[in-house]
């Protein structure tokens, strides 16, 4: 992907994965409320939904995610692309399997936690795609529990990837057209 001045390429930056599922779930936005609800300024949000604009996952003609090469990218890009490393444990918000959607399926394991002092549960840290994140159980349930989803991708084993995998393709199903 080239710049719109031909410099330098523009690529995508982690919190773009948290805006393209945040238009997933509210396609009918405005850029202020976009902002707030993934804890990004006004002019990030503008920046960050550009650059889904440019790498084809987003369809400003039709105002819609374009849901397969979405699900391409959460699926396949983003365990290689932003791969997440476990850390010492802490409080925070539960993540990955340990997270809203998943925790039910693995009740024993460790958990695994967005680093916050105002988190519920200890486990082993995992940094968030996006710095807003450990906020979301709060502010922002249904964004929360898809980028648990997504950490499981990140950071899961094969049962916990498998079970990401199923929910993420029945949820981005039917593809915008391009």
């Amino acid at each position: 992907m080239a710049s719109m001045d031909g410099r330098s390429p523009i690529t995508l930056r982690p919190h773009d994965v948290c805006v393209a599922i945040q238009l997933v779930l509210a396609p009918d936005f405005h850029f202020r409320e976009l902002g707030r609800d993934v804890g990004l300024s006004l002019g990030e949000s503008h920046n960050s939904v550009r650059r889904l604009e440019i790498a084809r996952l987003y369809l400003p003609h039709r105002r819609l995610v374009n849901q397969a090469a979405l699900r391409d990218l959460l699926l396949v890009g983003v365990p290689y692309v932003w791969t997440g490393q476990l850390a010492s444990e802490t409080r925070g918000a539960p993540t990955a399997r340990a997270g809203p959607i998943l925790a039910s399926s693995f009740p024993h394991d460790e958990a695994i936690v967005w680093p916050s002092p105002d988190g519920p549960s200890r486990g082993a840290a995992l940094a968030p795609m996006c710095k807003a994140a450990p906020s979301y159980p709060v502010q922002n349930p249904e964004l929360y529990g898809w980028l648990t989803i997504v950490d499981a991708l990140r950071v899961g084993r094969a049962r916990e990837r498998r079970m990401a995998h199923e929910f993420l393709s029945a949820r981005l199903g039917s593809a915008a057209a391009e």
